[in-house]
């Protein structure tokens, strides 16, 4: 038997174990590019021994709730997708009926949530806030400190009635074409400001050779230096403008997109955990007679949100501006820079041309809805609602008003028709329109999210974590607050702030009851925690809007966002602890949230 001896043994060895890493890294890419469809397999089956062994309605429901918990934070399914689970798996497993989970999906809440974005749609469609805004920023000017005061303003008051994705993607271009305008003045003015000192020292040196003072040769060494000096004077120049400028447009980026998650919660649909909470509450406990409405929510979340917005412009002020009062603010008068900046801003202003019909129309509209959100329910008086729909007589039918309605604008199209040149007005809004801005997969997610606390509550699984955190009842209630914010906090920063919401408010709910806490007092703030991401480009929408411009790194935005989940946190505990108090008479434990629990 004759055996293969290789003459360069090191060489081979070498050649193996390249081998080895290469196949190696190719399964570790097969992996990574395949991960989604591992996880969405082998989940279920880890956890699958949960309701097999343990086999009660609580362990079956437990098992949904780790899988859509471990689904949502992964991603690994579009989260639409992850919130229909609820619809196969529970009547499967015993834990409601079909007909009982599919009712979940389009509540009030969902309503209401669609209702807003209806109007949202509207002003974005004609434009409106983009009108709203060039025109405050035109008020406030154009100096630092107050120009990221105008954007950070006008971006939260926007993102209390539309989508904070559609202000932030709205804001920041401007931003960033107003801060290109003043840069490029700037170096205008430095390139003017020393070609004019050049140009004075050698007419005075010409001079002096004029007048015989100094030699020719001894003139042109003296312009070879001044020249080099000038060169080098002007690369640090550019170098410093281009820092400062650097340093402005990362603080004013993440002023935009910060603002847009901090206004998102002054308004019961500014944003999703928002309507999740509400919903939430009156799903778990259906005799609260309306807690969390506009009004209320509006009264406890809008001065928070003022303070947040104040702390957050000052902290970026000190991160990427410093505290020169006179350099941010602009103490005197208005240079060439600024009037120039100032003209961007009012020649984008002048291209939106007068308002038009359909843009009054819809801010009408808005501003009507508006008022009926606060006074249909304020609760310190009786609201519209309450008023009209406790009332003896019928109320006239809506299906009759539309029809004369529609019989009318039949009439007058046809009278505005008798000449072939007239055309009708564009409609307000059109359902091509809405369907493509419409997110459907929020809606959705509400529903999922509906469906697990009605399952929770059915199954008795709500009953039994409540009784498994009844120890906590001797942990002081300002503690368990601060902790459950901290770790929502958290939380959020790796995963969608509505999975975030989805997920800890039942458990919270049921926490609370265990430790007869009122619900409210540790469901308000961790709601609002959840909307302060602030640290990672993939926590929110906006925060990846702002970083894909390319100005921001990661530690930028970590560095920034660290101090404002801290602050936040604790701004969010004072206001629970002292007006959120009074308003929700947190510190009593009410009727409503006495419930029974049946299992089936």
């Amino acid at each position: 038997m004759r055996t293969r001896v290789c003459l360069h043994e090191p060489d081979c060895l070498s050649d193996v174990g390249l081998i080895q890493v290469s196949t190696m890294g190719g399964c570790l890419k097969w992996l990574w590019a395949h991960r989604n469809y591992l996880i969405i397999f082998i989940i279920p089956l880890l956890i699958l021994p949960l309701p097999l062994v343990i086999k009660t309605p609580e362990a079956n429901c437990g098992f949904v709730i780790i899988l859509m918990s471990l689904y949502w934070c992964t991603e690994c399914m579009p989260l639409a997708v992850t919130a229909f689970l609820p619809v196969i798996l529970f009547p499967s497993m015993g834990i409601m009926v079909s007909e009982e989970v599919c009712v979940q999906y389009l509540k009030d809440s969902n309503m209401l949530f669609i209702g807003g974005l209806l109007v949202a749609i509207a002003v974005e469609s004609w434009e409106l806030h983009r009108r709203i805004a060039l025109r405050v920023l035109l008020l406030v000017g154009v100096r630092p400190a107050l120009l990221m005061m105008g954007f950070m303003g006008v971006t939260a008051f926007l993102s209390m009635w539309i989508s904070n994705t559609a202000s932030t993607a709205m804001m920041l271009p401007i931003a960033q074409a107003v801060l290109q305008q003043l840069s490029d003045t700037e170096a205008r003015a430095d390139e003017q400001e020393l070609n004019q000192s050049v140009h004075d020292n050698l007419a005075f040196q010409t001079d002096l050779v004029m007048d015989q003072k100094v030699s020719l040769q001894d003139l042109k060494k003296d312009e070879a230096m001044e020249t080099e000096v000038a060169d080098s004077f002007s690369e640090q120049k550019t170098r410093a403008r281009e820092e400062k400028y650097l340093q402005l447009s990362k603080g004013l980026s993440l002023s935009v997109c910060y603002a847009a998650s901090i206004g998102g919660t002054a308004t019961l649909t500014g944003t999703t955990p928002n309507l999740i909470l509400k919903g939430q509450v009156d799903e778990l406990f259906p005799d609260n007679k309306g807690v969390i409405n506009f009004a209320s929510w509006f009264g406890f979340a809008f001065p928070n949100m003022l303070c947040m917005l104040v702390f957050s412009w000052m902290w970026l002020q000190f991160m990427f501006l410093g505290f020169n009062l006179k350099r941010s603010f602009g103490c005197g008068s208005k240079n060439a820079g600024d009037r120039e900046a100032y003209q961007v801003m009012r020649a984008e202003y002048k291209k939106l041309g007068r308002m038009s019909f359909a843009e009054a129309a819809v801010l009408i509209i808005f501003i009507l809805l508006v008022l009926l959100w606060f006074t249909r329910e304020p609760g310190f008086i009786p609201g519209w609602a309450t008023v009209l729909f406790n009332m003896d007589k019928q109320l006239p039918n809506a299906s009759c008003l539309r029809h004369s309605d529609a019989v009318d604008g039949d009439e007058s199209s046809r009278n505005g028709c008798e000449g072939e040149s007239m055309k009708a007005p564009p409609t307000l809004l059109n359902w091509q329109v809405v369907h493509e801005k419409m997110p459907w997969n929020i809606i959705l997610l509400l529903g999922g999210g509906f469906a697990l606390a009605r399952g929770s509550e059915k199954s008795g699984l709500s009953l039994w974590l409540g009784q498994s955190l009844a120890p906590l009842q001797q942990v002081p209630p300002f503690v368990i607050c601060l902790l459950l914010c901290l770790l929502v906090g958290t939380f959020t920063e790796c995963s969608s702030n509505s999975a975030t919401t989805t997920l800890f408010l039942p458990i919270l709910a049921s926490m609370a009851t265990a430790i007869h806490l009122n619900p409210l007092y540790v469901m308000l703030p961790c709601t609002i925690c959840a909307s302060m991401a602030f640290m990672l480009p993939v926590a929110t929408p906006p925060n990846a809007i702002a970083f894909s411009y390319g100005k921001l790194k990661v530690m930028d935005m970590a560095k920034a966002g660290l101090g404002l989940n801290v602050v936040g946190v604790v701004m969010i505990n004072i206001a629970i602890n002292t007006w959120g108090t009074a308003m929700f008479q947190l510190d009593v434990f009410p009727s409503w949230a006495n419930v029974t629990v049946t299992t089936p």
